[in-house]
């Protein structure tokens, strides 16, 4: 018996099969392209991630495997939606989460809704990214399209429509659209009357692992598996990847090390009160039934994929992974001088300061690319101790960080990440945690595990665990200081804004 699980990003998209052991059997991945037809317009063709999700999942199911699949289940990126008519089809292209149209419409939003009280509802305060503000643009701006939309569904629900199956949307990713009542676990009747919206107009939120229905003839010859196959509602991304790295339990900690580098803290109820608003977290539903969960990220290896284009990493096909490697051998033993803030395209927490931008402050004739790669490295960590400090001193603690991504990749920004945070972080057998957490909400809605605890400990695996350094937290204190002086400062001289 095996399970298929599929992670949407908002680039990329990546499928595996996972055993009720927690095995990955199989992998696929495949990638596409956002239009961005005018500045700040972030957009996808429907169908092209439609077809290359149907293409993953029948390439998995036409590999040879000893255990048929038994489900499938679709998890995916927030915010991201589609305006759909009745049919399914859908009336103009995905708008992004990255799109940034809608800074107007976030700031009247919070002029109608306090900033408060917007977020003791919603677990989120307003801003750009998220589908509400968006929906308001679009009303004004496009308003053939808005009053044909028969829905305005997130990644999953729409590809649970074009399968045939109700569309339903998990606690989780309904929390993205900014109008879920966290506490209910419902659409606001407050929310979406400021916004014009009926909750008709959306999806049924559902606890994820629910199961959506049973692929009828059509779509399971376009996925390439038996009619009858059980799809299950998956979530957003980062739950599901929390729960694919087995921190399900209070007090417990998830992070994500990629694009944006995100830490998932998991509470008994929402955290909403006034630091965690002051930080800029959001809190909002865990996968896990009665559990929730609370995040902060910033901004990460989009400062790495800076330096790799600067250095031609990725010329002629090269594969950066080459560099990195030799740049992290080449790199200096002890802390390089530098200070290096990654905000590349911005900050997240606590600011949201779309308008900041990178620094790298202590360049002498003697900096060479390896210390340039190191520096990167140190303030990755550095912002992440940021962060850090957002969750705890919003009441959030922890002592462990169950880790997985990209960033795990380098043993030196491991080590370094370790030392800023004073954190352990630990390393699982399968970095596919969003795919693999998929899978174990499959295992659950199927019977094969009793509830997600039972499915933890039978599919989680750890591998390794990096413990701080005591030699590298001395080494690293005084540059951690420094690096909060010097991201205050650029804070202050940046202009505010949060739209």
């Amino acid at each position: 018996m095996s399970f298929l699980s599929v992670d949407v990003g908002s680039s990329r998209c990546k499928a595996g099969v996972f055993s009720a052991s927690g095995e990955m059997l199989a992998l696929r991945s495949a990638s596409w392209t956002a239009q961005h037809p005018l500045p700040e317009r972030a957009e996808l063709d429907p169908d092209v991630l439609v077809e290359v999700v149907a293409a993953l999942v029948r390439e998995l199911a036409q590999t040879p495997l000893e255990d048929p699949v038994e489900a499938v289940c679709f998890s995916s990126h927030g915010e991201t939606f589609i305006p759909t008519a009745a049919d399914g089809r859908a009336l103009c292209p995905a708008i992004l989460n990255t799109d940034g149209r809608a800074g107007r419409e976030a700031a009247w939003c919070e002029q109608q809704i306090s900033r408060p009280r917007l977020f003791s509802i919603t677990g989120h305060t307003s801003h750009r990214m998220y589908p509400v503000p968006k929906l308001i643009w679009l009303r004004e701006h496009t308003p053939e399209i808005f009053a044909k939309a028969r829905w305005f569904l997130g990644v999953t629900d729409y590809l649970l429509l074009r399968l045939g199956l109700p569309p339903l949307i998990d606690y989780s990713h309904a929390a993205r659209f900014m109008a879920l009542d966290v506490h209910a676990r419902a659409w606001s009747a407050e929310v979406l009357s400021m916004a014009g919206l009926s909750s008709d107009s959306l999806a049924t939120p559902v606890p994820a692992g629910t199961i959506a229905g049973k692929l009828g003839p059509d779509a399971a010859s376009r996925l390439g598996l038996a009619v009858g196959t059980p799809v299950v509602v998956g979530g957003h991304d980062q739950v599901i990847g929390a729960l694919g790295l087995g921190v399900i339990d209070a007090g417990r900690a998830a992070g994500s090390l990629g694009t944006f580098e995100c830490i998932l803290v998991v509470s008994d109820q929402p955290e909403l009160s006034d630091a965690a608003l002051a930080n800029g977290l959001n809190s909002y539903p865990h996968a896990v039934p009665g559990k929730y969960a609370t995040i902060a990220y910033f901004p990460a290896g989009i400062m790495l994929e800076w330096l790799g284009n600067l250095l031609g990493a990725s010329e002629g096909g090269k594969d950066p992974e080459i560099l990195w490697k030799r740049l992290e051998a080449e790199a200096p033993r002890d802390a390089t001088g530098l200070l290096v803030t990654p905000h590349v395209i911005g900050t997240c927490n606590p600011e949201f300061d779309s308008r900041a931008t990178a620094a790298i402050r202590g360049i002498t004739p003697a900096t060479t690319s390896a210390h340039l790669y190191k520096g990167v490295l140190e303030g990755i960590a550095s912002e992440l101790a940021v962060i850090v400090d957002c969750l705890e001193s919003s009441g959030l603690r922890f002592e462990q960080i169950n880790v997985a991504g990209g960033g795990t990749r380098s043993a030196m920004g491991m080590r370094l990440r370790a030392a800023c945070t004073q954190k352990h972080l630990q390393i699982p057998r399968v970095q596919e945690s969003v795919c693999l957490g998929g899978a174990l909400l499959a295992s659950v809605a199927l019977g094969i595990h009793a509830n997600p605890e039972a499915a933890v400990r039978a599919m989680v695996h750890e591998e390794s665990c990096i413990d701080p350094d005591s030699a590298w937290v001395q080494l690293y204190s005084a540059q951690l200081a420094r690096y909060r002086q010097l991201r205050s400062m650029l804070m202050r001289n940046s202009e505010d804004s949060i739209f």
